[in-house]
């Protein structure tokens, strides 16, 4: 039998990998809370709960949610892909917003609830990271940098938080999602990303979410302060 992971609150659940993971977790879940800016493809049932936020508004406020809070995940970013010379500061602070503030505004609410898990049985966090942090990659100085703040935070909370809650990373690389359209609009362009991954493709949301689920799970309990690599080989392999 599968085991229920309790109560899940899922930034950015509206779309793309959000939406995946929450089409995965609506089996294993006793209440799935999206929260994103619009319903968009969501599903809104029993179990699947919709608010409406925006992660860059100052002041930040989510109430109303589970006194306890067994899995968080912050899905929420953006692709910022230009050259250096003509990235403006107003690229960084917005790529930092979404990002990294974000995450750092969702985890400080959900923390209330996330605290409530105990050693034995441990509550879970996940942000989402990039490739393109281990691996230097040109166009990316903003993305790359918000993502790597990410990945500090995510070493840090493990160190808190454990025992109580673990806290991982998942580093994609692009993967075809609503925010990524562009870089697919065509045979030629989808031609030139599939090309530089070892496995011949670009991601699909669903292989994202299926290691995130695994890593939500109990069966991974002893893993936390860890960054893993989905992304068809490009961080590690050359062909």
């Amino acid at each position: 039998m599968t085991e229920q992971l309790g109560n899940i609150v899922v930034a950015g659940g509206s779309k793309g990998i959000g939406l995946a993971l929450v089409d995965r977790l609506r089996r294993r879940a006793s209440k799935i809370i999206v929260l994103s800016r619009q319903v968009d493809d969501l599903q809104v049932d029993d179990i699947v709960q919709h608010v409406a936020v925006d992660f860059t508004e100052k002041p930040f406020q989510v109430s109303d949610l589970p006194e306890v809070i067994q899995a968080a995940i912050y899905c929420p970013g953006s692709i910022t892909l230009r050259s250096f010379r003509s990235l403006k500061e107003e690229d960084f602070c917005n790529d930092w917003e979404i990002n990294f503030l974000g995450a750092v505004r969702f985890l400080q609410s959900c923390w209330p609830g996330l605290s409530a898990n105990t050693a034995e049985m441990p509550g879970s966090v996940l942000l989402m990271s990039t490739v393109a942090v281990g691996q230097g990659m040109p166009m990316h100085a903003s993305i790359a940098s918000a993502k790597g703040a990410v990945e500090g935070l995510m070493r840090s909370l493990a160190a808190e938080w454990a025992p109580k809650v673990r806290v991982n990373c998942l580093a994609p690389a692009l993967t075809e999602t609503p925010l990524s359209a562009r870089f697919f609009s065509s045979d030629a362009a989808r031609q030139a990303v599939t090309s530089r991954y070892p496995m011949n493709r670009a991601g699909k949301p669903d292989d994202l979410a299926a290691i995130a689920e695994f890593l939500l799970s109990p069966e991974t309990g002893w893993i936390t302060g860890q960054t893993i690599g989905v992304d068809g080989g490009m961080s590690t392999i050359r062909k």
